[in-house]
């Protein structure tokens, strides 16, 4: 790494998968914003769901998830009665809607320690009262460790198109420090199980900056996930915020890689996935030339949302499930995380909102800016703003903060185009927070850049 992009590195910024980002949200947005929100949304518009399932077979040491073990199968049996409930609840707040869904997404936690039955029955459910676009993505993340033929099978059967694997790292040692055991065969046996059953979708996400992770060990394991040839793989750099995620004290700081060494890392893992033909798309995926994604990011209709890079063409997303997000035209809604209180709320009847956040013009402006840099790697400041209506110098304050980045070979200024440089595509977080109005440097509120 450069001595002069080392500050960059260090920084820690919001990974916009909303803006404004979480860290905004507040409880003076309830249930009544957010069903005057979802009146507003015209009948004939597709809709993106995500179902949250916060529960594991094994609290993983890293994770920064919404999560709880659950030890017995009765917490996650009632979970899913009460989750469909909240689809009704929801359903009904959107009397006549008709448009459909064109993506669903289940994450975690980890949606499959749902029996097969259970999950089965709320997507016949969101399926019965939503009704599905003539293509739809239904997609699932996956806890190898949950797996079996049968299970793959019945995922098919339910409707599901895709499966993002949480692989992480395939070296014992690594998978020791972060309580996570599991072995390659066993990913290579899901693999195999679900594109048996028809599931021929792929995802793997992987995570650098591990305890005890260097990079010949990122390297091995980048090179027996391309051996399983998925389709898209999402590459994390680990975050370690033990005061916020207690089960991360587990990690002793002093097994962690240093910043230069989760750069090389980083590196590392894009030079292999490049050179097995990969492409990169954005700063943290890397997909198939003939997958979706590439296909989006190269006609320029590749989206950001919580989940990260999506081809979802859905301007709303709804929330289910305890601690789950919607994001709609006029802004940001939250389930509450708390079970108890999310599970009261739908027995009283009430949509189980607890927080979020209003967009304003400036804000609904800055929000499209930043997803769409962080997309296309470019971004004309002026016609962007002229879309919206607003004086054309709207963005200067970001292009005047822009000019370090300008100097340091991160970013190329052309009048009010902005071009991200190879070299900067890494640290497209930090270009993105250029545009923030609202984030101010702070410890321990979002993980660093690389």
């Amino acid at each position: 790494m450069k001595p002069e992009h080392q500050k960059y590195a260090l920084a820690e910024v919001p990974r916009y998968t909303s803006y404004p980002t979480a860290v905004q949200f507040h409880d003076g947005v309830g249930e009544d914003d957010y069903r005057l929100w979802l009146s507003q949304i015209a009948k004939d518009e597709p809709l993106s769901l995500y179902l949250h399932i916060p529960f594991c077979q094994k609290m993983c040491w890293y994770c920064g998830c919404h999560t709880s073990v659950a030890h017995t199968y009765d917490r996650v049996g009632t979970y899913t009665q009460d989750l469909l409930a909240e689809i009704d609840l929801l359903a009904a707040a959107i009397p006549g809607h008709h448009g459909g869904l064109a993506h669903v997404h289940f994450g975690g936690g980890s949606p499959t320690m749902l029996n097969d039955a259970d999950f089965a029955a709320i997507t016949a459910k969101i399926m019965a009262v939503f009704g599905a676009r003539p293509v739809m993505e239904l997609a699932v993340e996956i806890d190898p460790r949950t797996m079996s033929a049968q299970k793959a099978q019945a995922l098919a059967d339910a409707g599901v198109t895709r499966a993002s694997l949480g692989v992480q790292d395939f070296n014992r040692h690594v998978q020791e420090k972060i309580n996570r055991i599991q072995p390659f065969e066993l990913v290579e046996n899901t693999v195999g199980w679900l594109r048996d059953a028809g599931v021929h979708a792929i995802n793997f996400d992987l995570i650098y900056g591990l305890p005890g992770q260097s990079v010949q060990d990122v390297k091995h394991s980048t090179e027996l996930a391309v051996s399983l040839r998925p389709d898209r793989l999402a590459v994390f750099g680990y975050a370690h915020v033990p005061w916020f995620k207690k089960h991360q004290e587990m990690i002793k700081t002093d097994d962690l890689p240093g910043m230069e060494e989760r750069f090389a890392e980083a590196h590392m893992v894009g030079q292999v996935l490049q050179g097995a033909g990969y492409i990169a798309v954005g700063f943290d995926h890397y997909a198939h030339p003939d997958d979706s994604m590439a296909k989006a990011a190269e006609a320029g209709t590749l989206r950001r949302n919580f989940q990260g890079y999506t081809t979802d063409t859905a301007d709303t997303m709804l929330g289910l499930g305890a601690s789950s997000i919607g994001a709609l035209g006029p802004g940001y809604v939250q389930n509450a995380p708390s079970l108890d209180i999310w599970r009261n709320a739908i027995h009283d009847g009430t949509l189980p909102i607890t927080r979020g956040v209003a967009l304003n013009g400036e804000d609904a402006m800055r929000r499209a800016a930043i997803m769409t840099l962080m997309s296309a790697m470019a971004l004309d400041l002026g016609g962007h703003a002229i879309g919206f209506d607003a004086p054309e110098n709207a963005l200067d304050d970001a292009l005047e903060k822009l000019l370090p980045l300008a100097d340091d070979g991160l970013v190329e200024i052309t009048g009010r185009k902005v071009k991200v440089t190879p070299e900067g595509r890494i640290f497209i977080r930090n270009v993105a927070a250029c545009f923030d109005t609202h984030w101010q440097m702070s410890t321990g509120r979002h993980s660093r850049a690389v």
